[in-house]
């Protein structure tokens, strides 16, 4: 297993790296990429963005030796295995997958992927499973580096819209439908020759097309669904990954917002959350985070 890395840095010492690295550098047309380095076997890609704070990698041999150049505190990113022969499919897919719908008070999140044959070496290398099999800490790690290196659609519905929708007659289960029609559109459209489209399923496939009711809206047909798909399906597993890193990631804005420790579920520490933000900040502003179609909702405002 190769050696990996990821570290933060400002955009001077970006800059700085790209100098440093300079007679080293090989052409790397990914989006994102600011600059990609080879030296041996190493290779060194620094990630350019709109955020103050920019990602570099260190793949392969002597990677956490040359990381910790530019950052002391450096570690390996510890890699799970896949075991061999999990995957089902080996061959260009799209796939997707939803993160927040247990959520009171955080967002629905569904992300697709496009992964093709070439790259499952690169998912392997990232140790890219199932979310649910990789801790919080390390996807925060290796997320921003993945939505970069590969082609995905993330779409996502803050609970103020959850809510308007719901007024108007939609269920869980339907928003999920729209939400990954669109999300796997996004993206055939960008690989129209791509015909193996999976889905985690979450309902049947006869009720899954039947929500998408929207005559204006294009349905990705040719799909095969399979519950645990991220076990299963690459292209899945690497949409569950992101999904949830830009779940932890809208957790984060939503914390810096308002200054409070947002719990995850729909648990009793959430409607003891609720109570105490609705005593800082309202009702009218609560009714911006929570989805106000879970039991949790009816029994924190039946007790103000």
């Amino acid at each position: 297993m190769q050696e990996l890395v990821s570290i933060k840095v400002d955009e001077n010492t970006l800059k700085k790296m790209k100098n440093f690295y300079s007679a080293s550098i090989v052409q790397n047309d990914g989006e994102y990429i600011y600059f990609c380095a080879k030296i041996s076997d190493l290779v060194i890609t620094g990630y350019s963005g709109k955020k103050a704070t920019k990602t570099v990698t260190f793949l392969g041999d002597g990677a956490l030796h040359e990381a910790k150049i530019w950052d002391e505190k450096a570690e390996l990113y510890k890699t799970k295995e896949q075991p061999k022969g999990e995957w089902l499919c080996l061959e260009n897919q799209i796939g997707s997958d939803e993160v927040g719908v247990g959520d009171f008070l955080l967002p629905m999140i569904v992300c697709a992927a496009f992964v093709r044959s070439k790259d499952l070496k690169i998912l392997k290398e990232y140790g890219v499973t199932d979310s649910k099999k990789i801790s919080d800490k390390d996807i925060l790690q290796i997320g921003e580096a993945l939505s970069k290196k590969f082609f995905v659609s993330k779409l996502t519905l803050p609970n103020e819209k959850y809510n308007e929708m719901i007024a108007k007659g939609e269920n869980l289960n339907s928003l999920k439908a729209k939400m990954h029609n669109r999300a796997l559109l996004n993206l055939y459209k960008q690989f129209p020759d791509t015909k193996n489209i999976f889905v985690d399923q979450f309902v049947k496939p006869e009720t899954y097309f039947k929500y998408l009711n929207d005559a204006n809206e294009p349905q990705i047909r040719n799909i095969t669904f399979r519950t645990k798909g991220e076990s299963y399906y690459p292209c899945v597993a690497l949409g569950s990954v992101i999904a949830r890193y830009s779940f932890l990631k809208e957790k984060e804005k939503l914390e810096a917002k308002y200054k409070m420790k947002f719990p995850f579920g729909a648990g009793s520490q959430v409607d003891s959350f609720s109570k105490q933000f609705i005593s800082k900040y309202g009702l009218i502003e609560f009714n911006k985070i929570a989805k106000k179609n879970f039991a949790n909702y009816s029994e924190v405002i039946s007790r103000l």
